[in-house]
Parts: C-alpha cells; structure tokens; sequence
C-alpha cells in the first residue's frame, strides 16, 4: 500500500471515531465550574470582592440568549431597591441570603440528550452553623447546559425547591415579570 494510500485509510478511520462521538463538542462542565468557582469565592470570606454571577461580562459569555433575555426582562423589577439591578434578594445557587464556606463541591456531567447536558453541581452550604444533620447535608444545582456558537452555555439553573418539587430559574424570571 502507497504511503497515500495509509494515510488517506488512517484519515478515513479517524473521520469515522470522530463522526461516531457526542455531538456535544463544547465542555458543558466549563461554565458549570465558573459559576461555581465565583459562588465558592463569594461565600469563602475574607477580603475577595462579590462576584455578579449576572453581570454583563458573565452573563454574555456563560449563559445562552435565552437564559439572557429572561434575565434582562426580570432586572427591569429588581427585587432589592436600593440594589437596582438584580431581580433576585438572594443567591440563587446556594438558595438563600447566608451561607457558609461551600465544602465538598462536585461537579458531574451526564451524558448529553436531546442537545441538552445536564451538569449537577453538589456542595455542603451550611457546615459553619452546626453539627447536626441539616447543616452537613449536600445540596445539588443541576445546570441545564446547551451549545450555542460553538459554545457550552448554561440554559437554565435548577434546584429543588421546600416542597420538593423542581425549580427552573428560567420559571422564576418569568414569574417575576408576570407579577409586575
């Protein structure tokens, strides 16, 4: 066999293993583990500055258009006056206005399905208010994750809400906008 001939075969296996993975080519834990990295960050103490999981910078780069337009409609009713910008009063990743140092943060893909990853982020939030089982519980963040452009973007934000039932971040912006 010509030397052609090896490397044309060798491409052609090649386009075949490429053709036969995920078509989820962006990282979809990427973005996941920047929201998560800042959320750390923001309840870690210390001096660090707060940090917008919103702002322009973040939310035109990790979120998808979707997400965005839900996010500008629900800013124009920001939820603390005196703040002005945020439809929310509190983090909506730890689910609450207090928090302790986040402790054991996991991350975990699964595997993609219908153009959607859904990655869940686990963490204990409230190890610094006690030693009984409620404060050293995890809590899980699943993160709805899309590709757009070229990109891994998060599409949604979703917890668990008192009653047990799911709750879309997506939902509670629009619920913001429907009260207004």
């Amino acid at each position: 066999m010509s030397k052609f001939a090896t490397i044309a075969l060798c491409a052609f296996f090649v386009s075949l293993s490429v053709g036969a993975s995920p078509t989820f080519a962006a990282d979809p834990v990427g973005p996941v583990k920047e929201v998560m990295d800042a959320t750390a960050s923001n309840w870690a103490g210390g001096d660090s500055e707060w940090q917008d999981l919103f702002g322009p910078e973040k939310l035109n780069r990790l979120y998808s258009k979707d997400f965005i337009a839900k996010y500008d409609a629900a800013s124009k009713f920001p939820a603390v006056d005196d703040d002005g910008i945020s439809p929310f009063d509190y983090d909506v990743i730890v689910q609450g206005q207090d928090a302790c140092p986040l402790e054991d943060v996991t991350i975990k893909p699964a595997a993609p399905a219908n153009g959607r990853t859904e990655v869940t982020a686990r963490f204990k939030k409230q190890t610094c208010m006690g030693t009984d089982a409620a404060n050293q519980a995890y809590s899980a963040v699943r993160f709805e994750v899309v590709e757009e452009g070229g990109k891994a973007v998060i599409d949604d934000i979703l917890t668990v809400d008192d009653n047990g039932k799911d709750s879309s971040l997506k939902e509670t912006m629009d619920s913001i906008v429907k009260q207004q």
